[in-house]
């Protein structure tokens, strides 16, 4: 079981207490132990605008810890956010899944939806801390998450995007059952484009 090997914690948990062992200047510091040299955004992100996005309500970011060692294993960040499918993409049970929590534009044929969205998704790189945990294990911990918001809240679909990495895609695709339906330019024209995925949970 995933829950007797890591330890998920939001971040918010940190800013409940400034005067005791946590509080936001031990969030900094333990996230100052993150290092993902194969995507610098990813680094960026949880170092400099994780706890701004949360407090903020744009992301909750949620930290993964080894119960061996308390090792910063990796770390995930959810938010909602309203997208537009083409239905003609999908299969049509897929198609019915969706059109459950979506409104159906007949003239366009797009579902317009809120989805639950993988922000930001990573391993701990750092002094070799990514062989604690597998990309597959990181996954299997999101969806726990986004599972418990959905038996709250309702809603089936989750949304991420990626780069064009064979890999990653890969991953995302094939083992983690997520349908491409659309890309888009990144925000860095450095990135390049993004590829589009969904999942109903």
């Amino acid at each position: 079981m995933l829950c007797e090997k890591y330890t998920t914690v939001n971040i918010r948990d940190y800013f409940q207490n400034e005067g005791g062992e946590i509080g936001e200047e031990a969030l900094v510091k333990v996230l100052s132990n993150f290092s993902c040299p194969l995507n610098q955004n990813v680094e960026k992100f949880l170092k400099e605008q994780a706890i701004e996005f949360t407090k903020k309500n744009q992301s909750v970011t949620y930290l993964v810890f080894s119960k061996v060692d308390a090792t910063l294993a990796g770390y995930f960040s959810l938010a909602s956010k309203p997208i537009e499918v083409k239905s003609g993409i999908f299969s049509k049970s897929l198609q019915k899944k969706i059109s459950r929590v979506s409104e159906y534009n007949s003239e366009h044929q797009i579902f317009h939806l809120s989805a639950y969205l993988i922000a930001q998704f990573g391993k701990n790189f750092k002094e070799n801390t990514n062989k604690i945990i597998s990309g597959q294990e990181l996954m299997e911990l999101a969806k726990c998450k986004i599972r418990e918001l959905q038996y709250m809240l309702g809603g089936m679909v989750t949304f991420l995007e990626a780069e064009a990495n064979e890999k990653l895609l890969d991953f995302y695709t094939k083992q983690n059952d997520f349908k491409i339906f659309d890309t888009r330019m990144a925000n860095s024209m450095n990135d390049g484009r993004l590829v589009q995925m969904l999942a109903t949970l």
